[in-house]
């Protein structure tokens, strides 16, 4: 049996870690973008809108597990925020995906990144990005809406599938698994081990360029692992048994974490994102110290 204190303590506990962290980054990468706009950090600002329209959803999920996971809330609440809820957890890891990408072409391809440094072409991918996760997260709408549910009593959100709506749901569960799961996962750590490769088989390269790049591997793969992997098991065992495995309501709860690792991402791979957040711990303590927006902007 799932036991709603202990997801609402994991909902409670992401809302208060993510919240803030996402909020500094919207304003690190904003400003950035303003100034000086570049691939990664355009890739990044999706990525931090992604995490908080994602914490956005946990309220409602919050109201759903003091109400001991039953929804009282109108139907169409559960439709909109199902449908957040998972489509940014997918346009996460396919933004993830692409940042991995654009940073191997830049450490394998330098010339090639060069011609193709140009914002519009991460705002064309983050816009493709978004349209392939919420497509495939239709088919939460779907099941929703499908002929099956009418006249039912909707007590619990997204839960208690008949036979025809797991009919429709675990073939598509498995494509999301292997799609926007398993493939974006691979691709990270291709790309990854390529640019930790590359950069130590360099000597000039400074050692603190390449601490960066294995923190942005480990955090990406953490992320994955921790975050995105567990749940999407669940799709396996599912389409292999018929039925939504119990376990996977717990493992959809680690990819509430995901709005608390992503940071780590940001830390390694913006130094925008790292000095305004130093700033904004020199300001709460009243401290001197920091640099300026102009400074920081620069030194990106």
């Amino acid at each position: 049996m799932v036991r709603s204190d202990i997801i609402l303590s994991v909902y409670v506990l992401s809302f208060v870690l993510g919240l803030p962290a996402n909020l500094l980054a919207l304003y690190a990468f904003s400003a950035k973008i303003h100034a000086k706009p570049g691939p990664t950090d355009i890739l990044l600002l999706n990525l931090t809108v992604s995490d908080l329209l994602f914490l956005l959803t946990l309220p409602l999920k919050m109201h759903e597990a003091v109400a001991g996971l039953r929804w009282d809330l109108p139907d169409f609440l559960c439709s909109i925020s199902s449908f957040t809820f998972f489509s940014t957890i997918y346009t996460s890891s396919l933004l993830l995906m692409t940042v991995s990408v654009v940073r191997y072409i830049a450490v394998a391809y330098p010339v090639t990144y060069r011609r193709l440094h140009k914002p519009a072409y991460a705002a064309a991918a983050s816009a493709v990005i978004w349209l392939v996760s919420m497509g495939h997260c239709s088919i939460v709408i779907i099941v929703q809406l499908h002929p099956s549910q009418n006249g039912r009593n909707h007590t619990v959100c997204y839960e208690n599938f008949t036979q025809e709506q797991l009919a429709i749901l675990l073939p598509v569960r498995l494509e999301f698994f292997l799609v926007l799961c398993l493939v974006p996962l691979l691709v990270c750590i291709v790309c990854y081990l390529g640019c930790i490769f590359i950069l130590y088989t360099r000597p000039r390269i400074t050692l603190n360029k390449k601490r960066k790049a294995i923190g942005m591997a480990l955090g990406t793969l953490v992320v994955f692992l921790v975050c995105v992997m567990p749940y999407n098991l669940s799709h396996i065992m599912g389409f292999s048994e018929g039925e939504s495995p119990t376990w996977r309501k717990y493992a959809l709860l680690l990819s509430t974490f995901n709005t608390c690792l992503d940071p780590i991402i940001f830390y390694f791979s913006s130094s925008t994102f790292r000095m305004t957040g130093k700033n904004s711990v020199f300001k709460m303590f009243g401290l001197h110290g920091g640099t300026s927006p102009q400074q920081r902007i620069s030194s990106s």
